[in-house]
């Protein structure tokens, strides 16, 4: 027996006023989503995890994955810490022709419908149609029409459908893909510019991208897929840039959160929602935003639980044969060696750059973190920690929530398990926002 796809689930739940909903994990980092694991374990729950258009593809992405290559790195750190394969939920994000818009038409669409069949066919089983972006062969001039988009996006739909038939003829008990749909979408990872006035999506556009999308839809003979578009990409309010965060403001949103309720299959999905407070998260859940994204603000929190240990470790002594890692100045020199992941979404003086490379809410190091180079770097800083307890007042100073869990008895005293434990912190918050009440998890409600 099929199991029951769990973003169906939520929906369900929403429409019935159970206001419940899933952390969408937009990350390629392996301790990231080690640390999701880790908690969704000791939760009984599903993981929701996202690969964007530029992070996989069938050209391999920044991180050198095709969608099948990212599968089985998911599946290896499940089975590594013994997560049940069949509670991920994986799916792609932004798929569509985002990392071809300089190409004409033809040939980015024909890409983009490569992309969205190689996801399917890698088992992801939650696909956002993305075609929201202007090709070299559109009008310069003005946006790009919603009965484009829409058009563009149902193309796409078509080749989920038939990559899925062929999926299915070698796993008859595969789960048919949901699908997400919108054309007001932040990009990935958060704005490129500060924005002054964020606009909350109008009334009259999502009911027009609605409308659009499923006439598209029909037009194409795809009225059963239509049944699995379970969200609309909407932008409720929330963003973030360098160091600022545009908190939740559910009085701005209150039209928007009312319209959705005339659609009985249909929720929200809101990107960029790192960085939003417990109760903002709750907010936008308990308004119809039953899928929350977040990406920079997980991997930020790795890197602050890392600096804080590369801080410990510049205190202890680690013999007259150690050498130390260097691990924040490491990192500097890597973004300054390569700063194509950085040049564009960072400006002002070489100072301001520096400090945005190190600690901006956009997190750029994400992109290097991964990298050989800081990868030895992380080993060595791991290795010399390892060597001795991490002393208390360290640990007060550079890591005083972890400090506190180390004292309670709920965190081992162990450099690798402090790092997974601040990414842990950021997981707990939106687990506070999604689970009614408690951090019980849905299967509690659909008892």
């Amino acid at each position: 027996m099929v199991k029951a796809h769990t973003l169906k689930e939520i929906v369900r739940l929403q429409k019935r006023n159970i206001p419940v909903g899933i952390t969408s994990i937009c990350s390629a980092n392996k301790m990231v989503l080690e640390a999701v694991m880790i908690r969704a374990l000791t939760l009984n729950n599903d993981v929701l995890i996202e690969a964007t258009a530029n992070q996989v593809n069938q050209f391999g992405g920044y991180t050198g994955m095709k969608p099948i290559d990212f599968t089985e790195f998911v599946y290896g750190i499940a089975e590594r810490i013994g997560f049940p394969k069949n509670k991920l939920i994986l799916a792609g994000d932004h798929l569509g022709p985002l990392t071809w818009v300089d190409l004409p038409e033809d040939e980015a669409m024909a890409n983009a419908e490569t992309l969205v069949y190689d996801f399917v066919k890698a088992g992801f089983t939650k696909i956002h149609l993305d075609t929201s972006m202007k090709l070299s062969t559109d009008p310069v001039v003005g946006i790009l029409s919603t009965e484009v988009i829409a058009d563009r996006g149902a193309r796409l739909a078509l080749k989920c459908k038939q990559a899925f038939e062929e999926y299915l003829k070698m796993n008859p008990d595969a789960m048919s893909p949901v699908y997400v749909i919108g054309s007001e979408v932040p990009i990935p990872g958060g704005a490129q510019e500060e924005e002054e006035d964020l606009q909350v999506t109008k009334v009259t556009d999502l009911i027009e991208t609605i409308d659009l999308f499923k006439a598209a839809f029909s037009k194409y003979e795809l009225k059963d897929i239509w049944e699995d578009v379970i969200a609309v990409v909407v932008q409720p309010g929330v963003e973030f840039g360098d160091d600022t965060i545009h908190e939740y403001n559910r009085e701005a949103a209150k039209d928007l959160v009312k319209a959705i309720e005339q659609y009985p299959n249909l929720v929200f999905e809101g990107h960029s929602t790192d960085y939003q407070t417990p109760q903002k998260l709750r907010e936008l859940v308990e308004d119809g935003v039953a899928i929350l994204k977040v990406g920079p603000a997980v991997t930020f929190a790795l890197r602050e639980g890392l600096f804080a240990l590369a801080r410990i470790e510049d205190e202890i002594t680690i013999g007259e044969e150690g050498i130390r890692s260097n691990l924040i100045d490491v990192i500097e020199d890597v973004m300054l060696e390569s700063p194509k992941n950085w040049k564009k979404h960072y400006h002002g003086s070489e100072s301001e750059m520096k400090l945005a490379r190190t600690y901006s809410f956009a997190d750029r190091v994400r992109f290097y973190i991964g990298s050989d180079k800081v990868q030895r770097a992380i080993d060595l800083m791991f290795e010399n920690l390892s060597n001795q307890p991490i002393s208390f007042s360290l640990l007060s100073q550079y890591a005083p929530i972890q400090y506190h869990k180390i004292r309670k008895g709920i965190l081992n005293n162990n450099a690798y398990d402090i790092a997974l434990d601040a990414v842990i912190n950021v997981v707990d918050e939106y687990n506070y926002a999604i689970f009614p009440d408690t951090l019980v998890g849905i299967k509690h409600h659909l008892a």
